[in-house]
């Protein structure tokens, strides 16, 4: 005989709970195994919501810095700059002492950097307005992702619509006075009119960008903060308290009153910003306003940084911090971005996040257009598939693990080079230059051993690699002009106009 409370044809279909109040049919051996069965069966439930949880694709949060060398951050070894902010980025992170740009083709580098940083594509192979292919911030909002942009846009207005679906404080262009900044959003797939803003444009980059992670989230976030700073020119709000005493500043170890030779690119507004010979007295005051600039720049991603902590996010987003190039302000006699030197080829790169070691650093080799492939294998996103990038994951768990084995850079048609482990050949077609540097017991670049002996055979073997490398990589640059042109160069009699 069926008891009544559990005939299933009865209309009351009995819960667990009230058949250990009610059953008394029910003996102290079977009440015992039930509640097992039930803490059992809750452990599991329990656990499917604590992995369903810990499986939701981590959030991205990118800080992106214009012309900030990597050697410009306190925590990686400058004690004469104070970055607090970057400092704690370092400290929750994995930093890359070998990031890299790839170069440009045109003077203005900071639009293909942005292009191949977007796109995954090499420097000989992008779209610099960022139209023919899908970018991989659209890849992240065709997957799910909510993308946000606030910030410097130098690729084309008719592409951020196309990449992002919010941008709000947009500065669609090159360089301005960021105190006298207009700034568009997107309203309807389309920019609207540039309006002056009362505000450093960087303070409204980091309000804009703290306004969208104080938004309800209910899917993940891809959120791209481009700053302008510490691009020149070099200016922060009246009052910003940290300031630099010039004479204190030192001057770069590969400082030079004037590039030896000509480089291809010596008269560029970059370039006339100082006259030549290079003074000591005016790179020092220029290092000291440029590392004012960092600051104030690390100030307004400490606001950020805060705003994130104090959200329920702030566990499970990958923060990164990169610019799109370095710059040289003094070093070999240059004082712009346009050539191979690691001052200027060479990017901070610093990622933290949920499974990622803390306060490590890596000499794993990698270029920007690397970065995004590498966060989407980590968020599981199908990336674009024009994108050449590489994963370089491994090494944000175990920062040993090695990354690119070489590395190749280009300026138009003017400079080529190529790195390894330890070697770097920079070649100059055009005048007929190599230089050959140690970079394990040379890593300012200062004494060219291209000429020795014993480097004759290095010299030909990274030749031909860079070549190699250059071809795959869809570069039709010769290495060697038929008529090289005079490599002595003379600055002109006249002041150029920046």
């Amino acid at each position: 005989m069926i008891h009544p409370r559990t005939d299933c044809r009865h209309e009351h279909r009995e819960t667990f709970p009230e058949r250990l109040l009610f059953d008394a049919t029910l003996s102290a051996w079977e009440v015992v195994e039930m509640l097992r069965a039930f803490v059992c069966v809750m452990s599991i439930v329990a656990g499917a919501a604590l992995a369903s949880a810990a499986e939701q694709p981590p959030n991205v949060l990118i800080l992106f810095a214009d012309d900030q060398r990597a050697d410009t951050i306190a925590a990686l070894g400058n004690s004469h700059i104070k970055t607090p902010n970057l400092d704690r980025l370092v400290r929750r992170g994995v930093s890359f002492d070998r990031a890299y740009m790839q170069g440009g083709l045109n003077g203005a580098t900071c639009v293909p950097s942005r292009a191949m940083l977007l796109s995954g594509r090499p420097l000989f192979r992008i779209d610099e307005q960022l139209i023919r292919d899908e970018t991989w911030p659209a890849a992240f909002g065709r997957s799910g992702y909510s993308t946000f942009i606030s910030g410097k846009w130098h690729n084309g207005e008719k592409s951020i619509p196309r990449s992002f679906q919010q941008a709000r404080g947009i500065f669609s262009g090159g360089m301005t006075n960021p105190l006298k900044a207009k700034l568009s959003d997107v309203v309807d797939g389309k920019l609207t009119t540039p309006q002056l803003v009362s505000k450093h444009a960087c303070a409204v980059f980091a309000d804009e960008a703290i306004q969208f992670l104080k938004q309800p989230h209910d899917r993940p976030f891809f959120c791209y903060v481009a700053f302008d700073a510490p691009h020149d020119p070099h200016i922060v709000p009246e009052g910003f308290p940290i300031t630099y005493d010039s004479s204190r500043i030192p001057l770069p170890a590969n400082f030079l009153p004037q590039h030896p030779w000509n480089n291809g690119e010596m008269t560029i507004r970059d370039e006339a910003l100082l006259g030549w010979p290079r003074q000591p007295v005016q790179v020092r005051s220029m290092i000291a306003e440029y590392y004012q600039y960092v600051s104030y720049l690390d100030a307004e991603i400490g606001r950020v940084l805060d705003s994130l902590d104090a959200s329920p996010h702030g566990k499970n987003t990958i923060v990164v911090f990169s610019a799109d190039s370095g710059v040289a302000r003094g070093s070999h006699g240059l004082i712009g971005k346009q050539n191979c030197y690691e001052h200027s080829m060479r990017v901070p790169l610093i990622i933290s996040g949920p499974g990622i070691v803390q306060g490590q650093r890596t000499n794993a080799m990698c270029y920007l257009l690397d970065l995004l492939p590498t966060l989407g294998k980590i968020c599981g996103i199908s990336g674009p598939a024009t994108s050449e990038g590489i994963d370089f994951s491994a090494s944000l768990k175990e920062p040993t693990t090695a990354a690119r084995s070489e590395l190749v850079f280009g300026y138009k048609s003017v400079q080529r080079a190529i790195r390894e482990d330890r070697w770097k050949l920079i070649v100059y077609p055009q005048v007929d230059r190599v230089q050959l540097f140690d970079l394990q017991t040379d890593p300012e670049e200062t004494t060219n051993v291209a000429e020795k002996s014993e480097n004759i055979n290095r010299v030909a073997d990274l030749r031909s690699r860079l070549e190699t490398n250059l071809r795959a990589f869809g570069d039709k640059q010769p290495l060697r002009v038929a008529e090289p042109q005079p490599a002595e160069w003379v600055p002109p009699a006249k002041p150029v106009r920046p």
